[in-house]
């Protein structure tokens, strides 16, 4: 009778201890898919409310991807539920880069009309910065124009004014890939090089010498 009595005990037990293991593990099922669900969930969030929101955004995925990552643990397929972490996360990355990219974007056209003018003439750069009225044919005059004035007005800028020179910069070097593909001359990419060289290193001290200033300037 007692060992009867055991076994059932035993029983007992293993069936608890099974229960519990078929919970936790349903559990960390639920985690890991609404943390899918979740990433896949911003695809269909707009541009513009998704930037405005970012800072929660990414604090809440933050949240989600180490919930998930902890419920891995409870997972009997840890491989199979590890791809579908990686396929969201590699999603997720894929979104931030864009939205970070717009967020860099508005900051670079917030307030910077005068200074963008005298970069570029009255042509519009907008929040995308593509450039695309930059073509095989005028690419070396806005080059020219970009570096030329920058050149001249290097020791009036601010920290926040060569910030946007150098996003416009980058974006503008963006678009001459794209050109070069287009028909570009040599003796234009050639000039557009030299240019190049010029700007490098004066954008590195005038813009590192302009946080200098304001730090210098906090500091008083």
């Amino acid at each position: 009778m007692k060992s009867t009595n055991f076994l059932l005990g035993m029983a007992v037990i293993a069936a608890g201890f099974t229960s519990c293991k078929d919970e936790a593990e349903t559990r960390a099922e639920t985690t890991v898919e609404s943390y899918v669900t979740y990433v896949d969930s911003l695809g269909n969030v707009e541009s513009a409310d998704a930037r405005q929101n970012w800072e929660s955004i990414e604090a809440d995925y933050q949240r989600r991807t180490s919930e998930a990552e902890a419920a891995l643990a409870d997972m009997k397929d840890r491989d199979a539920a590890q791809e579908r972490l990686d396929a969201s996360r590699a999603k997720y990355e894929q979104m931030r880069a864009k939205i970070q990219a717009e967020i860099d974007n508005e900051k670079a056209n917030a307030g910077g009309g005068e200074l963008q003018t005298s970069l570029f003439g009255s042509n519009m750069i907008g929040n995308e910065m593509t450039f695309a009225w930059v073509n095989k044919d005028n690419i070396h005059s806005v080059y020219q124009q970009f570096v030329h004035t920058v050149e001249r007005n290097k020791d009036s800028y601010s920290r926040e004014d060569w910030d946007k020179i150098k996003l416009w910069y980058e974006a503008l070097d963006t678009r001459k890939n794209t050109v070069e593909n287009e028909g570009l001359s040599g003796e234009d990419n050639r000039a557009i090089a030299g240019l190049k060289v010029k700007f490098g290193p004066m954008l590195t001290v005038n813009r590192m010498g302009a946080k200098s200033e304001e730090n210098a300037e906090a500091k008083k």
